[in-house]
């Protein structure tokens, strides 16, 4: 399934934060979640935003309508689940 993967303002504040070489691999990762919702995603429960992606130390926090993506936060583990 196709998907059109959005970034919220705090996500792209995010991402600008991180490391470079960091930041290069997520945004191929997120890149990656137009063709599917394959690799290290996961659903999670009793948790907003519903879905993560893990990649290295970093969380990508979104949720899926309909055909899109929604991006919300892309923060280091230790502080993803707070």
């Amino acid at each position: 399934m196709k998907f059109t993967v959005s970034l919220k303002k705090q996500a792209i504040k995010d991402l600008k934060a991180i490391p470079l070489s960091d930041r290069e691999r997520l945004i191929e990762r997120i890149s990656g979640l137009e063709n599917d919702l394959a690799g290290d995603v996961k659903k999670l429960t009793n948790h907003t935003p519903e879905y993560r992606l893990r990649s290295g130390n970093w969380r990508v926090l979104f949720e899926v309508e309909q055909n899109a993506i929604i991006i919300y936060r892309v923060v280091h583990r230790k502080e993803a689940y707070r």
